[in-house]
């Protein structure tokens, strides 16, 4: 769709088309599963058996921009074409109970002023409210002074006419600029991958922006949606589960300026711990990608959708490099968005990988990997600090039994100094008081 648009070169399908060939082989089901989020972004989801039906007309407005352009413009039509015949209609029975519509004798003199002049059929009370509700006055027909019951209806025309232009105008400006024509020219990975990333599994997919706008305030929400079944038995067909962007600040937000992959760190608190090479074919889940901003050059916000499921997760690869420098500037090769490359992993889930490294499944306490909190002055903290030793990055899995020892020695001299200073400041002031 984006080559045809011209905003795509051609190679772009060819690539992705190369990539769906040097895919691995896996395992597929004959019925295509049903997902929430299609890949563009739409809700699948059929609402049926909807008694209360009223309540869409409660917010026409809402309910016409929501509609379908091909239904909008026949109402837009609809409702000039039946408030000209109505007020036609209106029009020519005046000029009736008036009787000017009444054949007259040309020889005979001029006879009584009429209603509305140059109205002697149903054509022209059809033409004279054109004129009236368009405002456009061609001169041949005009309202006199003779029927007051006329200057009331042209009055009544001229409001009800300027209130359907606002409305079928405002429709047609809201469904022209709605927030998802912008996500039409954001792109997601049509594959998202596994593999290893500083020492653990992580979750990734790539997200680009073809125009040189900018996306402001951009946040992007990872969702996993999966069937779940309780303690009690109940079965939970919609579970959502939020994913934690890996961003050392902890937040969502990113910088939209060029093409990023977004990963997420596959730990004891990933709700994919469990996740392997050979489930993966048979997990029943869907992980929704939600991306957040304001367009920069209307201020409206938007949101582009997609998802992925088990059989667009790659598994033990990762995403080439589409960026390069030239001549001082960054290009970007979106020829190679989506090709990604073999690397060497494990098969195993995260939680079997920290089984065989010895991890203890209790609870501890979870650090940012290299980030960590300083005092920022007078009882503040600010993030930004390392929290490992050395400028390598540890892996999270690798605590040694020899440093919590240190570090309960370490509080236990510190405990005995306290009690000892204690001793000695009750000494000192029962001598005090002696004396």
């Amino acid at each position: 769709m984006l080559a045809r648009k011209g905003l795509l070169p051609d190679g772009f399908l060819l690539t992705r088309l190369a990539e769906d060939q040097n895919q691995p082989n896996r395992i597929r089901s004959r019925s295509q599963r049903a997902r929430f989020i299609t890949k563009t972004g739409s809700c699948n989801v059929v609402h049926k058996n909807i008694m209360e039906q009223g309540r869409f007309l409660l917010d026409v407005f809402t309910t016409m921009v929501d509609l379908k352009w091909q239904h909008s413009l026949l109402i837009f039509t609809s409702a000039f074409l039946c408030s000209w015949m109505l007020f036609a209609m209106v029009w020519w029975l005046l000029a009736f109970a008036h009787g000017d519509l009444e054949p007259r004798d040309p020889d005979s003199g001029p006879g009584p002023v009429p209603c509305v002049t140059a109205i002697h059929s149903f054509t022209s009370a059809f033409l004279f409210s054109i004129e009236v509700q368009v405002t456009i006055g061609f001169g041949g027909r005009m309202v006199t002074e003779e029927c007051p019951v006329a200057i009331i209806m042209l009055i009544i025309q001229n409001i009800l006419g300027l209130i359907i232009n606002a409305v079928m105008l405002g429709c047609v400006f809201m469904k022209t600029a709605q927030a998802n024509r912008r996500a039409e020219t954001l792109i997601f990975s049509r594959n998202a991958v596994i593999a290893t990333r500083n020492g653990r599994p992580t979750f990734m997919f790539r997200v680009g922006d073809l125009r040189k706008s900018m996306i402001i305030s951009a946040t992007i929400q990872l969702q996993v949606i999966r069937r779940t079944v309780t303690a009690e038995g109940e079965v939970v067909p919609v579970c959502q589960l939020d994913i934690q962007v890996e961003n050392p600040l902890r937040s969502n937000g990113i910088f939209l300026v060029s093409p990023l992959i977004i990963s997420h760190t596959i730990d004891r608190g990933s709700p994919l711990y469990d996740l392997s090479a050979q489930s993966l074919a048979t997990e029943d889940l869907e992980i929704i990608v939600i991306l957040e901003g304001v367009v920069e050059t209307t201020g409206i916000t938007m949101q582009a959708r997609t998802s992925y499921t088990p059989e667009e997760i790659l598994w033990g690869r990762r995403f080439v490099s589409i960026i390069t420098e030239e001549d001082a500037r960054y290009c970007v090769d979106y020829s190679k968005f989506g090709n990604t490359v073999p690397v060497r992993m494990s098969s195993l889930s995260a939680k079997e990988l920290d089984q065989s490294r010895g991890v203890q499944e209790g609870p501890s306490e979870t650090q940012l990997q290299g980030w960590g909190l300083v005092r920022a002055g007078r009882g503040g903290f600010r993030r930004g600090g390392r929290t490992c030793e050395g400028s390598a990055p540890h892996p999270w899995y690798n605590q040694s039994a020899k440093q919590e020892k240190d570090l309960e020695q370490k509080g236990q001299n510190k405990k005995v100094q306290l009690e000892v200073i204690g001793r000695q400041l009750e000494e000192d002031g029962l001598g005090e008081m002696s004396d």
